[in-house]
């Protein structure tokens, strides 16, 4: 058995912290968005498990290969796989590239060791990779709260996003240690984010410790809302069309790398799964 799935990135709409947890963790409110650009991960049986390298990632850092692990592991799986990483989406960007890569690594061994899971198991066993992981599982724009695993599905408007990348990529553990870093933000609903929006408050930090992401945001403020997704580094702004979004994207100064897409609602991973099986839960 042999096929390709999608791995496709996020923004964070907004980004409000509301606390600190005492295992260090913070509660938070985010408006995900999917993206229709993604990474491809290939899938094919195999004796034993092979994942193709990352540049500058160990392999036990490696989240594709953590999630096969962790799948194996969960389900009692002593079956193979041979998975190649086709990656597009930047790491360190505050997209969730990584995080999408091992949510689409769980659905994809999922049907490739027919292990039966829902995808609500599976959200639950990707939790352990990271935050962010269960999202692109379930595969809906959603609302979270929480560390991020409190999922609640949002449609959201049609819009088109430019997304630019500063020089730079952002470490998330730096952003929340940082003492700068506002904590207790007062929490919204989301009526309210729906009706005005909301900031992000890991903006400013970010914006201080690194000066290519204020030039970014500044650059593409003259353009529309700019805004910082997650921790950084990546800034974006929405508009109506996807001419618009050209027109910007077109613009960009050299020394950044940029690109558009348009908003999801539901995945591109489940529409490319829808056929090949059924997924549950």
């Amino acid at each position: 058995m042999k096929f390709s799935l999608p791995a496709p990135c996020k923004l964070n709409l907004c980004l409000n912290i509301t606390g600190r947890r005492i295992d260090g963790y913070h509660e938070l409110q985010t408006a995900f968005q999917l993206l229709d650009y993604a990474d491809q991960l290939d899938f094919s049986t195999a004796e034993t498990l092979q994942v193709s390298p990352l540049a500058g990632v160990v392999t036990v850092d490696n989240l594709v290969h953590r999630a096969a692990v962790a799948l194996a592991r969960a389900t009692g799986c002593t079956a193979g796989a041979a998975i190649r990483l086709h990656k597009r989406v930047p790491s360190g960007a505050g997209l969730g590239g990584g995080s999408s890569d091992a949510a689409t690594t769980l659905v994809g061994l999922n049907l490739l060791w027919q292990t039966g899971l829902s995808l609500t198991e599976l959200a639950a066993l990707g939790l352990q990779l990271g935050a962010d992981v269960p999202v692109f599982v379930h595969g809906q724009s959603a609302w979270a709260e929480g560390v991020g695993e409190r999922l609640q599905p949002l449609e959201l408007p049609q819009r088109w996003y430019v997304v630019i990348q500063p020089n730079c990529e952002i470490s998330t553990r730096e952003i929340f240690s940082h003492p700068g870093l506002t904590r207790h933000s007062t929490p919204i609903t989301i009526a309210r984010f729906l009706e005005a929006g909301s900031a992000n408050d890991c903006e400013q930090v970010a914006r201080a410790l690194y000066p290519e992401v204020d030039a970014a945001l500044r650059w593409l403020s003259d353009r529309g809302l700019a805004r910082m997704t997650g921790t950084g580094s990546c800034v974006f702004t929405d508009v109506d069309t996807r001419a618009q979004a050209e027109v910007i994207c077109a613009a960009v100064p050299a020394q950044w790398q940029s690109f558009f897409a348009a908003g999801l609602n539901h995945s591109s991973l489940h529409q490319a799964v829808a056929g090949l099986g059924a997924l549950s839960g």
